[in-house]
């Protein structure tokens, strides 16, 4: 393996020295190696949200990046942390405990492997049981990125198909009304990200401009009914108004004109956030 970049998400904030420490032993692996963040700002314990950002990230990064991804509410228990190569040649170091989830359905995983921390674990680490984010990933993701170790060098392989994983829901199409679920919130914007696909959206979308009836509901409960815009982008619309649209992923949004539609209905995430979809008379705003 070539020397490659190392990228650390995590749900640590940036108000302590817990990232900076994680740097600290990824310099004395490789002083000066190449490190980078995805985000330090996962909700707290939020698993989800991990999985689902480094999917929105993971394959705009070269072959061979290494990711090291750390929420994990579980640290200390008898939880694996692992090792993960994608099909597109990247490795991901994380707790088992479903934060390989959308990788794993949408990117593809060859190989996974157990981490012996008997060899991959920072020295005189032993008797901390708290902070494996500093003492297992970081250390073990410089010393790949590095070139230190190799892939085969991490600890045992066990099958892909045995990785922890989060209940994942496709949407569906049925007599042009879509169904489908609310994937995460666009922070800091709080726009609405589905995983609704622009290709099945387009099904029922002719042109921008078309009008859609958006219900969101939660546990049996309506939160939000109103009819909606298809716009091109947000300035199709004036400030204030609802739209759908294609986001940066290519799933369709939801979104509020310069505000936040997830804090105006308090929406969350999740597969029991449910998005229909159905066309709907076209709107003229005078």
């Amino acid at each position: 393996m070539t020397k490659g970049l190392l990228v650390f998400q995590s749900d640590f904030g940036n108000s302590d020295g817990a990232v900076s420490a994680m740097h600290g032993v990824a310099n004395s692996v490789q002083n000066g190696i190449p490190i980078f963040e995805i985000t330090h700002q996962i909700p707290q314990y939020n698993i989800w949200e991990a999985s689902y950002r480094l999917l929105q990230a993971i394959g705009y990064w070269p072959s061979e990046t290494v990711f090291v991804s750390i929420v994990d509410p579980g640290v200390g228990s008898d939880r694996r942390a692992v090792v993960a190569k994608t099909k597109n040649n990247h490795y991901i170091i994380t707790p088992d405990n479903g934060t390989l989830t959308h990788v794993k359905q949408f990117d593809g995983i060859v190989e996974v492997r157990e981490i012996d921390e008997s060899i991959n674990r920072l020295p005189n680490s032993g008797e901390s049981h708290t902070f494996h984010g500093r003492d297992i990933f970081a250390y073990t993701g410089a010393r790949l990125a590095s070139g230190v170790i190799q892939f085969e060098d991490i600890g045992p392989l066990f099958e892909p198909t045995e990785i922890i994983g989060l209940p994942l829901k496709n949407s569906v199409i049925l007599d042009e009304v879509i169904t489908g679920n609310v994937d995460i919130i666009d922070r800091p914007f709080g726009n609405l990200w589905t995983n609704i696909s622009r290709v099945q959206f387009r099904e029922i979308a002719k042109q921008f401009g078309d009008s859609f009836e958006v219900t969101i509901s939660t546990d049996g409960r309506t939160i939000y009914n109103n009819i909606m815009t298809y716009g091109r982008s947000f300035a199709d619309l004036h400030i204030g108004e609802p739209l759908v649209y294609v986001n940066s992923l290519d799933n369709i949004g939801i979104a509020i004109n310069q505000g936040s539609f997830a804090d105006a209905y308090r929406i969350g995430t999740g597969t029991n956030w449910e998005v229909i979809i159905r066309k709907a008379p076209r709107i003229t705003y005078e």
